[in-house]
């Protein structure tokens, strides 16, 4: 099993392929799929950090072939109130990606630059309200998928 991790390894065919020699039984793959990153709410406020995480995730596809065998490709739903530090956690509580040390968790935060951290700092709190109703809303609503794979 691999968490987030695939987007790191220099040669993700032949450490696949290990996994699924090492390995009897299934190999899961817990990562994003590179075609859909953009489709999040955070893609408004920081562009370039979705960018970044596009290009290094490789696609489903690859993943799916890569070990040998067949491959099954899930959609897991992430839970409005998901605690964990990946940007995509954040959906229902954007305004905690306002602290620098959660944006920091995220490792695609690092290869931006200061402005970038600032534009989104800058136009997330111009949206943000914690009264119900209002742009807070629009924000956490934008976060969920438009459209999925199964």
């Amino acid at each position: 099993m691999t968490l987030f991790g695939v987007r790191q390894w220099p040669d993700v065919r032949a450490g696949l392929r290990e996994m699924r020699r090492v390995t009897r039984g299934p190999v899961d793959i817990l990562t994003c799929d590179p075609v859909l990153v953009r489709d999040f709410w955070l893609y408004r406020y920081a562009p370039e950090v979705l960018d970044i995480e596009a290009l290094r995730h490789p696609t489903v596809e690859e993943l799916a072939s890569a070990p040998g065998g067949s491959g099954t490709v899930r959609t897991v739903p992430i839970p409005l109130d998901c605690t964990d530090g990946f940007n995509e956690a954040y959906y229902g509580r954007p305004e905690a990606l306002l602290d620098p040390a959660a944006r920091q968790a995220c490792s695609a935060w690092s290869f931006v630059d200061d402005r970038v951290r600032e534009h989104f700092d800058t136009t997330l709190r111009a949206d943000w309200s914690p009264a119900p109703g209002t742009r807070n809303s629009a924000i956490c609503a934008a976060g969920r998928p438009t459209r999925g794979r199964s």
